[in-house]
């Protein structure tokens, strides 16, 4: 416990001030934390980080991850998602150069990965830097109160269990109960912090948020059940990796620009 507080303690320490500033030092936090990220995917499938296929990956995720204005030099018949394209083309001709110690698998992986990582922590930029700090704030709130409210409700009253094949710890009155903390701090922070909709459809958002942050946990545990590990990485002792700290957000900020907020 006294790791975890104090690795928590740093990491705020860090990550609040480059939060409020914004620009430029949260950009290039994105860039290398989506490339921890993707190391920690690569480290969970015991695939070497010194390789082609990473260095491949790494430049992927960069390419999902940068805010769009990186890109403005490109001449008007090229797009980012053409560049996304050639990596994933690269990617596939590994395969063949490599004969197969780089299978059509992990090509896939690395793909689909690019995308879930780069997208979500493209959308932390975006959010942040187009949206606004309270907006920023107003979805971590969520996913951080569903998180902590579903643990202490689940603990005093949890008897029936989520998902126990994924997760064997969460219970539904654990999830239930996430959902209505969440909600209750939404309602408060609204009042203060009014968004681009009305209260009541800011409402049901932050609703669809909190499930949606809770499904993301979910898919993390099942990411990592699948590899047979505890976490995803070291980075943060007491906390584990990147992607444990980030699992909910890399699904709840993309929805914020698919909801017209971003």
């Amino acid at each position: 416990m006294k790791q975890r507080i104090i690795t928590a303690v740093v990491a705020l320490a860090i990550f609040i001030p480059i939060l409020y500033w914004g620009g430029w030092s949260l950009e290039l936090a994105a860039a290398v934390l989506a490339v921890i990220g993707m190391s920690e995917i690569f480290i969970m499938r015991k695939r070497i980080i010194m390789s082609l296929d990473f260095l491949l990956a790494s430049i992927g995720v960069l390419l999902v991850t940068l805010p769009d204005h990186m890109f403005a030099w490109l001449p008007q018949f090229i797009t980012r998602l053409d560049l996304i394209y050639v990596i994933v083309v690269l990617l596939l001709l590994h395969t063949v150069a490599s004969k197969n110690k780089t299978t059509y698998d992990d090509a896939g992986i690395a793909t689909l990965s690019l995308f879930y990582i780069g997208t979500g922590f493209h959308n932390l930029v975006a959010v942040r830097n187009d949206a606004g700090l309270d907006t920023l704030l107003f979805a971590m709130i969520i996913v951080w109160l569903t998180d902590s409210g579903a643990y202490f409700v689940g603990r005093a009253f949890g008897k029936h269990k989520l998902w126990p094949a994924i997760s064997p710890n969460k219970t539904w009155e654990g999830s239930v109960g996430g959902n209505v903390v969440a909600l209750i701090f939404a309602a408060i922070y609204l009042q203060f912090f009014p968004q681009v909709y009305a209260f009541w459809p800011m409402m049901g958002i932050a609703l669809f948020l909190s499930v949606i942050g809770s499904l993301g946990d979910l898919i993390e545990s099942a990411l990592k059940r699948y590899y047979g590990v505890k976490d995803s990485g070291k980075i943060l002792p007491g906390h584990g990796g990147i992607l444990d700290r980030f699992d909910s957000l890399l699904i709840v900020l993309p929805m914020l620009h698919l909801f017209g907020i971003v």
